[in-house]
């Protein structure tokens, strides 16, 4: 049986959700059926070390670690890099032409950032993919009207591709609900982990939080407005004022790291509030905290909170995007609106009410019986075999 050529569209691989989906669908999905390419406009990121083997890569440009360390000619090297990239944006033809030597079946934008770039493939006769992993009811609660354009364009420029994968039911629903918008070609696809995977890894390195006071709350995320650690830092102040000792550990990076560095010591919770960096392996120090907590403002179906439940943590989390579709209420976690106050009494209760927590903890060994693997790919492959078959109608 003749394989279907798929080409994957992605802007770079620093660590984050969607290059981590991405990387695991090219690692998984039957190389039998499909003929898989990875094709990234950077090659740069903490993920690039784990591209597949098995699968074909396309370099558009390269990333800054590969570039001079001479400051002069970095930023030399830097500006021409932008040049070439606004030259393949206006004309893909050249791109492609440069680079893509293959004709594929589907081309797939692996999320909002590549829209553009497979919407404008010069390819006309290949299948376009979206994969949507944007909560877009947070923007259009915000006063922010570049915000609310920006959503509303991504959710307009879904209409032009041939089928639309949503991470979560709750994200299309948002678009429906919202913008009175639904799509006849689309799916919903939850993003896949590999339990095993994860509880092996958390095994593979040593970390020492002993100095730290129990107990300890783990966060994993891009240290930017939207996940909301500057709400964390005040309700961990707040409960350190009232007696209940204990230890936050965060684990990323990102643009609001110096205003969160500031806030941390402005609180003096230096001692208990840890900003760690990113980890390319983050579970052992997951394993090692007591109860994992996410006070994001908007997320689409983050991957970290079946890792936690694949940990056995117990989590508290706000109820935003695909969340309520991965946490069960009282049963494997806890979770509230995306508000200071509710943060702060629902980890309280961990202090107050710690048989519920122990019975949250006990129910999460069963929580990765609701995330199968296997059918996610399934179902992946089907949607491909579908579109495929569109094609050659």
């Amino acid at each position: 049986m003749q394989k279907i050529k798929i080409l994957f569209r992605l802007r770079s691989l620093e660590m984050g959700g969607v290059p981590r989906v991405i990387l695991d669908i090219l690692d998984n999905l039957p190389k039998d059926r499909f003929d898989l390419t990875l094709m990234l406009n950077l090659y740069q990121g903490e993920l690039v070390k784990e591209i597949p083997k098995n699968i074909k890569l396309i370099v558009v440009e390269k990333g800054k670690e590969q570039m001079s360390s001479n400051r002069f000619l970095q930023n030399f090297q830097m500006l021409f890099r932008r040049l070439k990239l606004e030259v393949y944006t206006r004309f893909p033809s050249i791109l492609y032409h440069l680079k893509v030597r293959e004709k594929y079946d589907i081309e797939i934008a692996s999320s909002y950032a590549e829209f553009d770039m497979v919407l404008n493939s010069p390819d006309k006769k290949s299948r376009k993919i979206a994969w949507f992993h944007t909560d877009i009811s947070y923007d259009v609660h915000q006063k922010n009207e570049r915000n609310q354009k920006t959503a509303s364009e991504r959710v307009e420029k879904l209409r032009k591709f041939d089928h639309v994968i949503f991470c979560a039911a709750n994200i299309r629903n948002a678009i429906e609900k919202y913008y009175h918008i639904t799509y006849p070609s689309s799916s919903v696809i939850y993003n896949a982990i590999r339990t095993d995977e994860v509880k092996e890894r958390s095994l593979a390195t040593n970390v020492d939080l002993h100095n730290l006071k129990k107990p300890i709350f783990c966060s994993v995320g891009r240290l930017n407005k939207r996940k909301a650690y500057h709400t964390l830092i005040n309700v961990h102040q707040k409960l350190i004022n009232e007696g209940f000792e204990h230890s936050i550990i965060i684990l990323g990076d990102g643009e609001e790291k110096n205003n969160l560095t500031q806030q941390i010591k402005a609180c003096d919770v230096q001692e208990t509030f840890k900003l760690l960096g990113t980890k390319t392996n983050p579970f052992p120090y997951m394993k090692n905290s007591d109860y994992f907590v996410f006070p994001s403002k908007t997320e689409a179906y983050p991957l970290v909170i079946n890792e936690a439940l694949a940990l056995e943590i117990p989590i508290i989390s706000t109820n935003v995007g695909g969340i309520p579709e991965m946490i069960d209420n009282g049963i494997d976690g806890i979770l509230v609106n995306d508000n200071e106050s509710e943060i702060y009494e629902a980890m309280k209760k961990v202090f107050t009410q710690p048989e519920l927590f122990e019975k949250i903890r006990k129910n999460t060994a069963k929580s990765y019986k609701k995330f199968d693997s296997q059918k996610i790919y399934k179902q992946i492959s089907d949607v491909f075999e579908q579109q495929y078959n569109l094609l050659n109608k």
